[in-house]
């Protein structure tokens, strides 16, 4: 009986550790296989990126075709595949109908033959707010108030423009008849955008490290997820940067993305796609003139503490103080790149100065500020291109797109912008035609 026991036992354990062996093997089996299948997606992750950095595929031929002849003007994919997600140009030769003018954003009209015309108060209501600023681009909060024609600094010459009559017409200016009287004694304020209205502190080479909640309209713009350049948010949908970052190979949109909202420039949150690259059709890339581009993000972002647009520039702003460029470019000329936003003030320079032989010559055009310090130490560099220059007034205005200059940060060579104030016409068109 007791030998019978024994060999139960025995084969009890025999069994427990077949089964045991069994488990073992089936778990080393699918360690393996995940392993194997593992290797395999990162095999082909990295295979199709680097395919991706050489061909492009043609979805509707069914090809590949060298990345070089994508957006090179010439159909090589069915159906023009190829050359539809590019970077376009625009120009524009007319007068953008509607301008705000000064510090305290006086709306004035450009009614046919009679030129401009600031808008008088009388019979304006919040519909007409709405279609202004919708002829400016925007759609969201759009805002009047009155200012007493007595304190405007500007000197309107008796002409003026009133509301006279409330047919549907898409343009304010055809609801408007214009006279040399205001018999309110106001005109109209015109805010349409909840913009700049941060108080921002005051490497970019010889800056300092900030956050991105003191300049949240600043964006990295990324070709194939690395920092190549900067731009600055100007509503839900539209950023600015600088027309020389989309030239050559990076006029293919669907290789570039936007990261808002981070200090960090390798952050991978807060990233968005783009639907539409527009540069200036008067670009030139020997002479840098109309240094600018806009850029249609495919989705509305959500603003909040770190995401806010910055304001456009009125007309006729007198600037008194220091400006503040920010982006994550070189901290010193072949440097390296920070890991963190950086910010440096730098002041104004007057054209005449930025336009001597000894500086710049005649390569400053109608289209371009200078500012920075002529001993050098602060500049912007490498990687700050299309990068936000801006200007604390009532609320934070972009005077300026970091364009071009000698080196960074050297003696004698300031950094030129391309200034926003001399393209808001261009600027309104874009954002008001593409909506």
């Amino acid at each position: 009986m007791a030998l019978k026991l024994k060999r139960r036992r025995e084969l009890s354990t025999l069994r427990t550790e077949e089964s045991r062996a069994r488990w073992r093997l089936a778990v080393i089996t699918v360690c393996c296989v995940l392993v194997i299948l593992a290797t395999l997606i990162v095999g082909l992750y990295f295979t199709i990126k680097m395919v991706n950095t050489k061909f492009f595929f043609c979805s509707g031929s069914l090809k590949f075709i060298s990345i070089e002849k994508v957006c090179d003007r010439k159909a090589d994919c069915a159906g023009r595949e190829d050359e539809i997600s590019c970077v376009s140009k625009l120009q524009t030769n007319d007068t953008h109908p509607v301008r705000l003018m000064g510090e305290r954003l006086v709306l004035q009209v450009f009614v046919n033959k009679d030129g401009w015309r600031t808008v008088c108060a009388d019979n304006w209501r919040t519909k007409h707010t709405r279609l202004t600023c919708e002829q400016l681009g925007y759609t969201a909060s759009p805002r009047s108030t009155r200012v007493p024609v007595k304190s405007l600094l500007f000197n309107s010459h008796n002409a003026f423009a009133t509301v006279s009559n409330d047919s549907t017409h898409s343009d304010i200016q055809s609801l408007l008849s214009v006279g040399d009287k205001c018999l309110s004694g106001s005109v109209v304020s015109v805010s349409c955008s909840d913009c700049g209205e941060v108080v921002g502190e005051d490497r970019i080479v010889g800056g300092v490290d900030t956050e991105i909640e003191h300049w949240p309209w600043q964006v990295s713009l990324q070709w194939n997820h690395q920092h190549v350049c900067g731009g600055a948010l100007l509503s839900r949908r539209w950023i600015i940067s600088a027309a020389h970052c989309f030239t050559g190979q990076t006029r293919e949109l669907r290789r570039w993305t936007v990261v808002l909202g981070q200090t960090q420039v390798a952050a991978s949150r807060g990233v968005g796609s783009i639907e539409m690259i527009v540069v200036h059709s008067y670009y030139s890339r020997l002479s840098n003139d109309y240094d600018i581009a806009m850029l249609k993000l495919t989705w509305p972002v959500t603003v909040g503490e770190s995401i806010l647009p910055v304001c456009l520039p009125p007309h006729q702003l007198s600037v008194k103080e220091m400006l503040v460029v920010t982006g994550w470019g070189l901290l010193k000329e072949k440097g390296e790149l920070p890991s963190v936003l950086q910010k440096a003030s730098v002041p104004l320079i007057d054209r005449s100065e930025c336009s001597k032989p000894s500086v710049y010559g005649s390569a400053i055009t109608p289209r371009m500020l200078c500012a920075g310090f002529f001993d050098g130490n602060i500049d912007a560099c490498q990687g700050d291109s299309g990068g936000p220059l801006v200007y604390l007034s009532s609320r934070w205005q972009l005077m300026g797109i970091v364009s071009w200059g000698v080196g960074c940060a050297r003696d004698g060579k300031p950094g030129v912008y391309t200034d926003v104030s001399q393209l808001l016409n261009w600027i309104y068109t874009v954002m008001k035609r593409r909506p």
